[in-house]
């Protein structure tokens, strides 16, 4: 395969239109889908995790490198379909009822596709139900819920209830985030996992798929 090392880069730098025109040469060369995402975009987006981690990123280059990496995954996505490529996982993401805010659920969102998985996302003020049907739908195994506000938090304990109530609890892993919640909060409600950023979130995702395989 030759070398695409400049989708790499441009990702990194979050550069989409770099991004994409490296992305559409690549298809035109026949290139293997697959290969792209797993040499070049997946550690393209695990290096912008790690510089965020030792603070060389802030949430501005974390958003510049999902964009890019979303511009050339939506190239990439229909040919990885017709190959039966499967995701790392599927998973359920949604800003909890009552609560308006989809920056971080955004973020998160755009960080688990560049990690490999396939995203739903539900957007903001999702009610519970939803929640259960895009579940069910999309035989999804993990579900991620957002809160940035505390009085929105509840719901957020409505929402696994009610994936207990749907009998489909057992299937999926939860994993919650947001400004006002914390460890202790998901331990409390029943959650899974508790990420304090985009790329503990990706990382505990991960880990979570991997103890189910």
């Amino acid at each position: 395969m030759a070398d695409y090392s400049r989708l790499y880069d441009a990702i990194l730098n979050g550069d989409a239109k770099t991004a994409i025109a490296v992305t559409k040469e690549a298809i035109a060369a026949d290139a293997d889908p697959l290969e792209l995402v797993s040499k070049y975009m997946i550690p393209a987006m695990d290096e912008t995790g790690k510089r965020f981690e030792c603070e060389e990123y802030f949430v501005p280059e974390l958003l510049l490198a999902a964009r890019a990496m979303k511009g050339s995954l939506e190239l990439i996505r229909p040919l990885l379909t017709a190959r039966g490529a499967q995701p790392a996982g599927r998973v359920v993401i949604g800003t909890v009822k009552g609560d308006l805010h989809d920056i971080g659920k955004n973020l998160v969102s755009s960080m688990l596709e560049g990690g490999g998985f396939e995203v739903i996302d539900l957007g903001a003020d999702v009610a519970p139900d939803k929640f259960v049907d895009a579940v069910k739908s999309h035989n999804a195994n993990i579900v991620c819920l957002s809160a940035l506000l505390t009085v929105t938090m509840p719901s957020m304990k409505n929402t696994v209830e009610a994936l207990k109530i749907a009998g489909v609890r057992e299937q999926v892993r939860v994993l919650i985030g947001g400004a006002p919640v914390t460890q202790q909060y998901a331990d409390e409600i029943g959650a899974d996992g508790y990420g304090e950023n985009a790329t503990v979130a990706v990382s505990l995702a991960r880990k979570m798929v991997a103890a189910n395989a």
